[in-house]
């Protein structure tokens, strides 16, 4: 999305661009090459994709289950699920939601920009359109961010930059691959799309709760020349000024304390102030050890 003049009384969106036919997106845009992603990076065939079936009933809860899902808590922070509860009409229904709201005349969409983070309804940009709002049809919980993303050249730029989560689980639906990671050789990989699938990713909370033995995954999305891509984010968190920090079962003489506590408010300030681009605010909470 391209803005011009002040404020955002004017725009020009990834979606308006695609429509028009042009070649070539804004300027401001274009990543440095050693910062675009790669055209030929290999879709992950190691990314766990855990069955939850045995887990909502307690009567068949599997061991080898829990196992999984800490073994990629610690591995990775990122897994797969399926079985998860949520039937397919109500992801497809949530879907369809986002793609009635895309489709709406800019003017209508633009009634909700806000540059202001603090506010809980509000549209913000990035090279495709964001929409952040609240919603109880979805999983029965918040609901934060939709992302459609058709670019005319998605070699030179991204949809979403690199960043961790500000909360303590995110759980995404998307319709198809575009969603990259880093693993724990800090190389990308990109999340393969598997039909009826949740993605569920650790947030800085998760990372400082558990002293960082699990750790915030970073990750970014693609765009696309072909195809659109929707995505719904449902971000879980603490409430606005609930102090969050290491679990005291888990710090010891072996185990120091190794974050700071935190609140949402405060990581709100953080990214109203500073290029997260170039600094992740878990990274700020973390103490110096000798």
């Amino acid at each position: 999305m391209e803005q011009q003049g002040n404020g955002a009384s004017s725009f020009t969106s990834a979606v308006s661009l695609n429509k028009l036919g042009v070649s070539s997106i804004p300027r401001r845009y274009v990543l440095p090459p050693s910062q675009r992603p790669s055209p030929h990076l290999p879709i992950s065939t190691t990314l766990p994709i855990i069955d939850l079936s045995t887990l909502r009933d307690q009567s068949l809860v599997s061991r080898s289950t829990i196992n999984e899902i800490r073994i990629a808590c610690k591995e990775i922070g990122c897994f797969q699920v399926i079985n998860h509860g949520i039937d397919q009409s109500v992801m497809d229904e949530a879907l369809e939601v986002s793609t009635q709201f895309f489709n709406l005349p800019s003017a209508e969409k633009m009634r909700l920009f806000s540059e202001d983070v603090h506010k809980p309804y509000r549209i913000g940009f990035t090279c495709g359109l964001q929409i952040r709002q609240t919603t109880v049809t979805y999983m029965k919980k918040s609901m934060e961010g939709r992302k459609h993303l058709p670019c005319p050249e998605p070699g030179l730029t991204l949809g979403i930059h690199p960043h961790s989560d500000y909360g303590s689980i995110t759980v995404l639906l998307q319709t198809r691959s575009g969603l990259e990671i880093k693993d724990k050789n800090n190389n990308w990989m990109s999340v393969p799309f598997v039909e009826g699938a949740l993605v569920v990713q650790l947030g800085d909370q998760m990372e400082v709760m558990s002293n960082g033995q699990y750790k915030s995954v970073i990750h970014r999305a693609t765009v696309n020349g072909d195809e659109k891509r929707f995505s719904i984010v449902s971000l879980h968190s603490f409430a606005m000024d609930r102090k969050t920090g290491p679990a005291v079962e888990l710090v010891d003489d072996q185990h120091p304390k190794s974050y700071k506590e935190f609140c949402f408010r405060e990581f709100l300030d953080f990214i109203s102030c500073n290029d997260i681009t170039k600094g992740r605010f878990v990274d700020t909470l973390k103490l110096n050890r000798p």
